[in-house]
C-alpha cells in the first residue's frame, strides 16, 4: 500500500510564496521520479515541476520556469515544490505524482493553493 503525505497549500497575495512537500511510503517500493502536477481549465494535466530522484534531473513547466523549484529531501521519496512571485493563475488543487518505472504511477490526494488580493 501506498501512502501520501502531503501538505503545505494554502492562501496567499499575489508576489507571495508556498513551499509544498510530498513525502510517498510503502512497503518494497522503489520511486524513479516524483513531480507535481495541476489541472487546466480544460482539465488537461499540466506538469509544473518533476524530478528524477537518481541524479536529481529537474523539468518545469514553462508558466513556472523562474518562479518554482523543485528539491528533494535527504530522507528517501520526499520532494519540496518552492513556489515565488504566485500570481492568480496559479490557484490550483497540486497534486504529487510518484512513479515507479515506466508503467506505474501513484497521485497524492492534492493540495490546494489560493492566490488572490
Amino acid at each position: 500500500q501506498v501512502q501520501f503525505v502531503e501538505s503545505g497549500g494554502g492562501s496567499v497575495q499575489p508576489g507571495g510564496s508556498l513551499r509544498l512537500s510530498c513525502a510517498v511510503s510503502g512497503s518494497s517500493l522503489y520511486i524513479s521520479a516524483m513531480g507535481w502536477y495541476r489541472q487546466s481549465p480544460g482539465n488537461q494535466w499540466e506538469l509544473v515541476a518533476g524530478m528524477l530522484l537518481s541524479g536529481e534531473i529537474t523539468k518545469y513547466g514553462d508558466s513556472v520556469k523562474g518562479r518554482f523549484t523543485i528539491s528533494r529531501c535527504d530522507a528517501k521519496n520526499t520532494v519540496y515544490l518552492q513556489m515565488n512571485n504566485l500570481q492568480p493563475e496559479d490557484s490550483n488543487v497540486y497534486y504529487c505524482k510518484a512513479e515507479a518505472g515506466e508503467t506505474t504511477a501513484y497521485w497524492g490526494q492534492g493540495t490546494q493553493v489560493a492566490v488572490s488580493a
